[in-house]
């Protein structure tokens, strides 16, 4: 054999690249085939963490579920909801907040709806009020506001004594006028 392919040099080339070419084809195949095995092994280790969590959550589903009704029942207790105008919330937490005021034993001198400030979920409805009366008229109506339905946080407070003149024997009643900026919330999902 080894006097032919010497003998035959061209001949012996011809047919050790027919059998070589089939070959390389094959290992060509065999290689890329592989290598998408390995791609797709690679894909599946990728998403593997994904499909747990997505079990995992679909284990608790009914827990999310109850506690985001849990969640909305808070939130519509404490903000506006999103399908009320902003003006009529400002107005409707001016003369609420107005009322309380008064019923508290303050006189309401002044109050006014400030611009409505729009955040990514709320708008910031707020009011400026300014009110006058004794200490414990203040303490009520700060107590009657940290009850009050939807939340409405202080925001900002100013405080300074009312002037008065008493005779002698009347007992000291301190007195205040308060200039208190109150901001209550609204959805706007």
């Amino acid at each position: 054999m080894i006097d032919w392919v010497r003998s035959h040099q061209r001949s012996a080339i011809i047919c050790g690249a027919t059998l070589l070419v089939p070959l390389l084809v094959y290992l060509n195949l065999l290689f890329s085939a592989w290598d998408l095995r390995a791609g797709y092994v690679g894909e599946i280790e990728r998403v593997a963490p994904r499909i747990a969590r997505l079990q995992g959550v679909k284990q608790v589903e009914a827990r999310l579920r109850e506690s985001s009704g849990r969640v909305q029942q808070q939130m519509a207790r404490l903000v506006y909801p999103a399908s009320s105008e902003r003006a009529s919330v400002a107005a409707s937490m001016q003369t609420d907040v107005r009322q309380l005021m008064t019923d508290a034993g303050l006189n309401v001198s002044n109050s006014q709806v400030l611009p409505v400030r729009e955040e990514e979920r709320f708008d910031y409805i707020a009011v400026k009020l300014t009110v006058a009366g004794d200490m414990e008229s203040l303490d009520r109506a700060l107590d009657e506001l940290a009850g009050f339905a939807p939340l409405v946080i202080v925001e900002g407070l100013d405080i300074w004594p009312t002037r008065q003149r008493r005779s002698k024997g009347e007992p000291e009643v301190q007195e205040a006028t308060v200039s208190i900026r109150l901001l209550s919330l609204r959805s706007v999902i």
